[in-house]
């Protein structure tokens, strides 16, 4: 982890979750979704050229901040690892969520749970893409 983007990764998550905050200040499941991104993750998944999707996120996303670079970062993964690093890593990611972490890694990794949702879904979940 990289400690010189954290400040700006705060003021990031606290912008992104303005609206996205649930009874008690969790955030709720769209909270660091980008909708343009979403479609990306869409096509990515349905894609035999997985590595121009990913290209394309790459460059959608270089202006944008970190949380949503993620999309890209998972992308980058899939490719490498396979499809089924989305599943392992929303079980990684539920199981330190129910570590004793701070308020502010909680709100990272529930926008990337969050983020990583858009990938295992977007194939039977197209009914709600007009999100």
């Amino acid at each position: 982890f990289c400690h010189l983007g954290e400040p700006r990764n705060q003021a990031v998550v606290s912008t992104q979750s303005t609206g996205n905050r649930v009874a008690g200040g969790g955030l709720t499941d769209s909270a660091g979704r980008v909708p343009s991104l979403d479609a990306l993750a869409a096509k990515f998944m349905e894609s035999d050229d997985k590595a121009a999707v990913a290209e394309e996120a790459n460059t959608a996303t270089k202006d944008m901040d970190k949380m949503a670079q993620y999309y890209y970062k998972v992308m980058k993964k899939c490719i490498e690892k396979g499809t089924d690093f989305i599943a392992t890593e929303i079980d990684r990611l539920s199981r330190m969520l129910e570590g004793n972490i701070t308020d502010e890694k909680r709100d990272q990794f529930t926008i990337r749970k969050n983020i990583l949702a858009a990938f295992s879904t977007s194939g039977s979940d197209d009914a709600h893409s007009e999100l």
